[in-house]
């Protein structure tokens, strides 16, 4: 998998928009097209990432703050703000998203 992505970001051009090496220009049209749907290739990516990030960040400190909690129960509110930065990172991962696709 991790190949794979290394793959898609080092010749992405290749296998998103074509023929990376071609020298002349394509029509005004296919380059718009290739342009929005790169677009949401990259909202997906921008978004996905933080879910995942946010995900791994949410199981960690959700299971340290309830081995936590279980012994001092006075650090419900501490294990609460931590899991919630630990989400920020998904819903500032849409936002990205949101305003990636915004742009024209």
């Amino acid at each position: 998998m991790i190949i794979f992505g290394i793959t898609l970001i080092t010749g992405g051009g290749y296998f998103i928009g074509g023929n990376a090496l071609a020298v002349e220009s394509p029509p005004a049209g296919q380059a718009q097209a290739e342009s929005a749907g790169l677009k949401f290739v990259g909202a997906g990516v921008a978004f996905g990432l933080a879910a995942l990030g946010a995900g791994v960040a949410i199981g960690g400190v959700g299971a340290a703050g309830l081995a936590a909690i279980t012994e001092k129960p006075e650090l419900r509110s501490q294990a609460l703000v931590f899991t919630a930065l630990g989400e920020a990172v998904a819903i500032y991962g849409i936002v990205v998203a949101i305003i990636i696709l915004g742009q024209s």
